[in-house]
């Protein structure tokens, strides 16, 4: 998205200090100003914002490496080969996704890939079986996913999501900057007003290299148990946690009791 020229005052830096209680308002204020100078921009320039400027503090970026993720990877690495990009291995993820992740780290030449995994200690106490999944699989992904990236984010002041607007309800009105409602933080959504034809279209013109299990009928990919293939007709996450009411793993609401359910689309 082209800038519209219009003149905006820059917020001032955040900092850990400033992002909890009280000051929370502020954090709002700043990503409120963020939004407005941005709005017209395009990923890449908020990004650069988000990474380069100081208003946003220290900055991971958060990847699945699923089926969209090589865009906001690639459109990172224009911005800096050195960001910090967090992976997280939930122990049951497909073959072929842990065998992408490190095609894509070379291709796009990625510095400082972090891979965040659960405690071998706190698996064991958990999920001795690995069968929590079958009977809770809220629990499952707190377990292996939201905890874990919830620990490795504690010296991190925001980080960035490839969510998109289209992908589901909960997601329509998502902004290019927002507050972390349980943490204070502030989270970078680049691609929030991109269609899926933009996805695409960006994948054909720089070439780059789409996740294999896409083409095998999974346009959303999580965990292996929990992703089934998609029929024609179906929403691109009609396969993820198929037969219950989930649609999200919970990393986007810190406590998975407050993550929302409902059709998924």
């Amino acid at each position: 998205m082209p800038h519209d020229g219009s003149a905006t005052t820059v917020p001032k830096p955040i900092t850990t200090d400033n992002i909890q209680g009280a000051h929370k308002i502020r954090v709002q204020d700043v990503v409120s100003a963020l939004n407005a100078h941005y709005r017209h921009h395009s990923a890449t320039a908020v990004l650069d914002a988000a990474f380069r400027y100081q208003q946003a503090g220290k900055i991971a970026l958060v990847s699945s490496f699923g089926a969209e993720s090589v865009v906001l990877l690639h459109l990172s690495s224009l911005v800096s080969r050195d960001i910090p990009v967090f992976f997280v291995d939930t122990g049951m993820l497909f073959t072929e996704t842990l065998v992408y992740q490190q095609e894509l780290a070379e291709r796009l030449l990625l510095r400082n890939i972090r891979i965040i995994r659960a405690s071998v200690p706190t698996l064991r106490a958990e999920d001795p079986d690995g069968l929590l999944h079958k009977h809770d699989a809220d629990t499952c992904c707190a377990l292996r996913k939201t905890q874990p990236l919830q620990k490795a984010l504690r010296s991190f002041d925001g980080w960035v999501t490839g969510r998109k607007r289209f992908q589901s309800g909960i997601r329509a009105n998502l902004n290019f900057f927002e507050v972390e409602e349980f943490t204070g933080r502030i989270k970078i959504n680049p691609l929030a007003h991109w269609s899926p034809q933009d996805i695409r279209n960006y994948m054909e013109e720089n070439r780059l290299p789409r996740h294999p299990m896409v083409a095998r009928g999974y346009p959303s990919i999580g965990c292996e148990p929990c992703t089934s293939r998609v029929t024609d007709g179906e929403g691109p996450r009609s396969g993820r946690w198929r037969g219950n009411e989930k649609n999200e793993c919970g990393i986007h609401f810190g406590n998975l009791e407050m993550a929302p359910t409902g059709e998924k689309k």
